[in-house]
């Protein structure tokens, strides 16, 4: 998650439409399974980490960031969280990269890194921008390299040692809204980079919030369109 959001967000974050869905669809798509101990990978704020130390059997968790003026440690529901600048082996069973592939040059590599500090079994949820024509001024201002389709995703964890259990778009239902509002006509120059984030009237972010809401159950069997790319992955 990126701190530059978590700055225009604020305290209001868990009621944002879009956050707080996106909590939601992570902890759908993870199930049932135990989870004991997070490693999350450009945790920012940890605000995924966070959702899951509350709301599962997640015991402990490792947010590593290098935006991190210096390592520390707090807790969240009374279980302990580690902010760390860089990190070696940790025996987590759960890493988290919430759209951070599409910040860097080798995404395989960065991803591979990762694979390689964990052991055998731990499970991999990996979230991206989706589809290259929905491009603009937002991934300007967050510094995106890409954007991503999930044949695409699925790639990149493949091609990075993991054998991908489960890849489907979200905000699928909100995704024609967000496409018209991208590609209108904004004459002859660019979008400038600014984020596309921002606090909504409560009526129109409970109304986000409930297509969110309605698409949820559906939501592993869609591999046509959305604006992010979920993939849940495993280290053999």
């Amino acid at each position: 998650m990126d701190l530059k959001e978590t700055d225009i967000l604020g305290s209001s974050i868990n009621q944002h439409w879009y956050y707080a869905s996106k909590a939601a669809a992570t902890t759908r798509l993870l199930g049932s399974t135990p989870i004991r101990k997070i490693l999350d990978v450009g945790a920012g704020s940890g605000f995924f980490s966070h959702h899951l130390l509350s709301h599962s059997s997640a015991s402990e968790a490792w947010c590593v960031d290098i935006s991190y003026d210096a390592d520390s440690d707090a807790s969240t529901a009374g279980k302990p969280v580690h902010y760390r600048r860089e990190i070696d082996a940790v025996d987590a069973d759960l890493v988290l990269l919430m759209d951070v592939l599409e910040h860097v040059d080798d995404d395989v590599g960065l991803l591979k890194a990762y694979v390689d500090k964990v052991p055998s079994g731990s499970r991999f949820l990996m979230t991206v921008p989706a589809f290259r024509f929905l491009w603009s001024g937002h991934d300007e201002f967050l510094e995106h390299k890409r954007r991503y389709t999930l044949a695409q995703l699925e790639t990149v964890a493949r091609a990075a040692g993991l054998t991908v259990q489960q890849g489907t778009y979200y905000f699928g239902l909100v995704f024609p809204i967000a496409a018209t509002l991208r590609l209108l006509p904004k004459g002859a120059q660019p979008s400038p980079p600014r984020s596309q984030l921002k606090q909504h009237h409560p009526l129109v972010n409970t109304l986000l919030k409930t297509l969110c809401n309605i698409e949820l159950p559906f939501m592993k069997a869609n591999r046509l369109a959305g604006l992010t790319v979920f993939v849940l992955a495993q280290k053999p």
